[in-house]
C-alpha cells in the first residue's frame, strides 16, 4: 500500500478521491471504532438515513449545505416522522429559553450532519462557528450519522487543516453572509480520532462530492 501524500491542491478540494482512496479513509475509520458505510450518492444517502433513524426519534440536524442539498435536511425537519429540533429551537426565545435550547440541541436521540474533512488515517474534523452542534456530535447524542463527500477526504490532519482553512470556510462565509448577514469562522474545532463507543457514529461516505 502507498504511503498517502501531503501534496493535495486547493482545487483539489473540490474534487471526489478515487475509489481505493476512500476505502482506505473508511478502513481506518472502522478500526477507530465508527462504523461506516459507502454509497454511491446523495439518493442512497438519504434512502439510508431513513432506514437508521426509528421513527418518532428527537432529531437534531446540524447546519450543512449536504443535508440542503441531499434533501435530507426536510425529510428529518418537515417530514412529520420525527420530534424535529431544529424547527423547534428556531421557534424559541434565545433570551428567555436559552437553557432549554441548549438542552435540546446537547442531546438529542440522534445528531446528523456533515464533517469538514475525514482523514485517511481515520480521523473526523468539524468546524464551527457557534459550537451549537459540537455537543451532540461529541458524545451527547444517543447516536450521530455524518453524511460525507468523497471531496472531504484527505490525507492527513495537516491537509484536513488546509481544507478547511482555504475550501471550506470561504465557501461557508459566503453562505452564512447571504443567510445570516454576518460572515462565519472557525470558532469551534472538533476533531475525533476514535469512537469509544463503537455503533454510536455511522459515517455515510459518498462517492460523489456534495457539499463544501
Amino acid at each position: 500500500m502507498s504511503t498517502p501524500t501531503t501534496t493535495t491542491t486547493e482545487t483539489d478540494f473540490a474534487e471526489p478521491v478515487p475509489a481505493p482512496r476512500l476505502e482506505r479513509a473508511a478502513a481506518a475509520l472502522r478500526e477507530h471504532g465508527f462504523a461506516v458505510e459507502i454509497l454511491d450518492d446523495m439518493t442512497a444517502a438519504r434512502g439510508r438515513v431513513g432506514e437508521l433513524i426509528p421513527e418518532g426519534a428527537s432529531v437534531f440536524t446540524g447546519a450543512s449545505e449536504t443535508l440542503r442539498l441531499s434533501g435530507i435536511d426536510e425529510d428529518l425537519n418537515a417530514g412529520g416522522r420525527y420530534d424535529a429540533i431544529r424547527p423547534r429551537v428556531l421557534a424559541m426565545d434565545r433570551a428567555t429559553e436559552g437553557d432549554e435550547i441548549r438542552r435540546l440541541i446537547s442531546s438529542p436521540d440522534v445528531v446528523v450532519g456533515s464533517v469538514a474533512a475525514v482523514t485517511e488515517t481515520g480521523s473526523l474534523v468539524v468546524a464551527s462557528g457557534s459550537g451549537s452542534q459540537l455537543p451532540a456530535y461529541s458524545g451527547g447524542a444517543g447516536r450521530a450519522i455524518w453524511i460525507v463527500g468523497a471531496q472531504k477526504v484527505v490525507p492527513d490532519l495537516p491537509t484536513a487543516m488546509r481544507r478547511l482553512e482555504e475550501h471550506a470556510l470561504p465557501l461557508e462565509d459566503e453562505r452564512a453572509r447571504q443567510v445570516y448577514g454576518v460572515p462565519s469562522a472557525i470558532n469551534r474545532l472538533l476533531v475525533l480520532h476514535a469512537e469509544p463507543h463503537p455503533g454510536r457514529v455511522t459515517v455515510l461516505l459518498l462517492r460523489e462530492a456534495v457539499g463544501f
